[in-house]
């Protein structure tokens, strides 16, 4: 196939590639037949794993994960598609430049234009995207910086933060409590989430009766291990920063201008998470994204890809799998 000739063509002789399965970095290893290596961007070193064979679409995590959060089907949409998942810039053992007095090292067009270069990198010009979270937010900005880049645009579980900052409630203060606490000034949210990483990230994750029960053991410990670096949690904090800085300054001006999503846009979100609850989603939506193709509420809460793997995957893959 096209793809996987092209594939092997941009990795042929690359030092940085590694074997399906292997072990690099100290990542363990729970995607079966993805292959693992690091591509330099013209910002960050970002791991990267693909797999399969079709066209190509990206996968892009949120908060606090790795690209294992899509562990759970990944291997099966590579049935049909050539897939790619990284950590972000800062997330996992991807780089983790500084950001910076204003914090745009962490923008989410700072992190968009990494993941548009691994793309290219990769021998894809054009291609599909779905996001989860902060993924989501990156695949937003992605999609207005880089037009003519991104076909198809999966944004799951998010409202856009130019509404949610212009428009914050209670409700949403006391469910998202985390994005007011990780902005405070350096160092202070960095000091009291490294004092016991542990124990915050497994508070942070288990908001519901569930508690942790539906994450993969594998990767929860994967994710537990990257929250323990200090330098993942400081830029972790940088990219909340940013939002409410130079993120929500490149929005505005966007909204102002009537700038939207132009590609066809899957929106999926958790009926029992806080986008679920507490937005009328599609409605929100309408008003940054011009072509809409589906709007749907998933049986689960925030987390997806880990809590209804399969509804997710069936989603993506006929929304991928459709032209025109």
């Amino acid at each position: 196939m096209l793809w996987s000739h092209q594939l092997a063509h941009v990795l042929s002789g690359e030092p940085v590639a590694a074997s399906p399965g292997h072990e690099l970095g100290g990542t363990i290893a729970v995607m079966d037949g993805f292959t693992r290596c690091e591509i330099k961007t013209s910002g960050a070193r970002i791991v990267t794993v693909y797999g399969g064979n079709g066209p190509p679409v990206l996968l892009m995590h949120g908060n606090p994960f790795t690209h294992l959060s899509w562990h759970k089907f990944a291997p099966r949409l590579a049935q049909d598609f050539t897939v790619v998942a990284t950590d972000l810039r800062g997330y996992g053992d991807s780089e983790k430049p500084p950001g910076g007095d204003d914090h745009s090292g962490y923008s989410f067009r700072a992190m968009a234009q990494d993941q548009v270069e691994v793309m290219a990198a990769l021998g894809f010009p054009r291609f599909m995207a779905a996001g989860h979270d902060r993924g989501a937010r990156v695949l937003h900005r992605m999609c207005l910086d880089h037009p003519d880049t991104v076909e198809r645009a999966a944004i799951l579980d998010i409202i856009p933060q130019h509404h949610l900052l212009n428009h914050m409630t209670r409700d949403w203060g006391r469910f998202s409590w985390h994005w007011l606490f990780m902005i405070q000034p350096h160092d202070l949210p960095e000091r009291l989430m490294g004092a016991d990483p542990d124990y915050f990230i497994s508070k942070k994750l288990a908001k519901t009766p569930q508690g942790l029960s539906f994450f993969g053991k594998e990767a929860l410990a994967e994710y537990m291990r990257c929250f323990r670096n200090p330098a993942t949690i400081h830029a972790m904090c940088e990219d909340y920063r940013a939002t409410f800085g130079v993120d929500l300054d490149m929005d505005t001006k966007d909204f102002e201008a009537g700038r939207k999503i132009g590609c066809p846009v899957l929106l999926l979100w958790g009926a029992s998470g806080g986008v679920g609850r507490n937005h009328k989603a599609a409605e929100i939506w309408s008003r940054y994204a011009a072509d809409i193709r589906g709007a749907k509420a998933l049986p689960c809460g925030h987390y997806l890809s880990e809590e209804a793997p399969e509804e997710t995957y069936r989603e993506l893959r006929d929304f991928f799998a459709a032209r025109g």
